[in-house]
């Protein structure tokens, strides 16, 4: 349905010493099966390759930590969870969630792959183990006595190339009461809101209500509640419970799936159009960029992320556009962008050099990054926003 190129992996951030090396560069190109109503792209990178090393932490987001609050003092509530209780994570990244069960009195695991990220929540008091989950590491940890009360899994069923592992390992993992608490980007916001950035290799598929009830329910779990969210450009964020069918179907899930069927979600027909919008942004998108430099003005970009990396690689947009990219994250710091090999500099730097215009490659986080750049744009600096439509700020 869109063939975006053979792009560098989002993730893979140069060092100085490695900007004259040749990259690997693989397609990206976003399939549908009309069978399954998955949406899903066609090559699949080894997940030791992605994930070993990882330069996301979840914590650097004010936005992900007040909702992470929200969402575990919810369950808190909701599941009556006691100091007898356990809830696991799985991609648990530096325990941005799981802190705060942790401080509430309640039994925690995290399980996150990522090496340097485990270690970060280690430091923060968070148990966390480094492995990648399956069904071999829940038979191992429910040989041991680990049955959950709450199992979340937060942007992570999207990466795994053995969905059925993963699932019956989640249901493995689970008490015979428990819940699992799934997110996923949202299939329909991606397509409707044209946010091909949320595209790139570690996103293997995108869910939409109608495509995870079948997986989940031929792994022993049922849905029995789901909400849309606005955090990370549009999810979903579906309750599954041990059970081979729902028993019931809350209001929301009837309301979504009418809504999904009635803009055809689950066709092939939905996705028509799309690669067209795309070219179209990108057409719109660089012709501003460009008739700003011609104009003479100066222009950097914020965020260092996987989108960013789609977006700025698709587009064809680099150090003859955009002069350096700014982002919090100290572990991104110093390095260079993956194809476009912009250095990636602290935010402070935006005051210090003062362009005329920073490309938000973060949008998804926009009012954020916004607040915290208020003095930049007391001075006069403006941004752009690329996804829906490009926008200037």
């Amino acid at each position: 349905m869109l063939n975006l190129g053979a792009l560098p992996l989002a993730n893979a951030l140069l060092t100085r010493e490695e900007l004259g090396c040749a990259e690997t560069r693989i397609p990206l190109v976003l399939a549908f099966c009309p069978g399954c109503a998955l949406a899903q792209i066609t090559e699949t990178v080894p997940a030791e390759i992605l994930f070993r090393e990882y330069p996301y932490f979840s914590s650097n987001s004010e936005t992900a930590l007040r909702e992470a609050e929200k969402l575990a003092r919810r369950m808190i509530d909701a599941r009556s969870l006691t100091p007898e209780s356990v809830v696991v994570e799985i991609a648990s990244n530096d325990g941005y969630l799981l802190q705060f069960y942790e401080r509430a009195g309640i039994s925690v695991l995290g399980i996150e792959p990522a090496r340097n990220i485990a270690r970060a929540a280690r430091e923060k008091g968070i148990r966390t183990i480094s492995q990648f989950f399956g069904r071999e590491l829940a038979a191992r940890l429910a040989h041991n006595g680990m049955q959950a009360d709450v199992v979340h899994a937060n942007n992570v069923l999207a990466h795994a190339s053995d969905v059925g592992g993963f699932l019956d390992g989640l249901r493995r993992l689970l008490r015979s009461d428990g819940i699992a608490v799934i997110e996923v980007p949202y299939v329909r916001d991606m397509v409707e809101r044209i946010e091909f950035d949320t595209i790139y290799h570690e996103h293997l598929a995108y869910f939409s209500l109608a495509s995870l009830e079948a997986p989940l329910a031929s792994h022993g779990l049922a849905v029995v509640d789901v909400e849309r969210l606005e955090i990370h450009g549009g999810s979903l964020r579906v309750y599954a419970a041990p059970g081979g069918s729902a028993a019931w179907r809350s209001e929301a899930m009837t309301k979504l799936a009418v809504e999904e069927a009635a803009r055809g979600v689950a066709r092939q027909e939905f996705f028509e159009g799309f690669a067209g919008r795309v070219r179209e942004l990108r057409a719109r998108l660089v012709t501003l960029l460009l008739e700003l430099k011609a104009q003479g003005k100066r222009i950097a970009a914020y965020g260092a992320s996987a989108k960013g990396a789609t977006l700025l690689n698709y587009c064809g947009i680099g150090g003859d556009v955009l002069d350096f990219v700014v982002d919090r994250s100290a572990a991104k710091q110093g390095l260079y962008t993956p194809g476009t090999h912009l250095p990636i500099c602290a935010p402070e730097k935006l005051l210090e050099e003062m362009p005329d215009y920073v490309l938000l490659l973060t949008w998804n986080f926009a009012d954020e990054i916004l607040r915290q750049q208020d003095e930049y744009r007391r001075r006069g600096g403006r941004f752009i926003v690329p996804i829906p439509e490009p926008r200037v700020i």
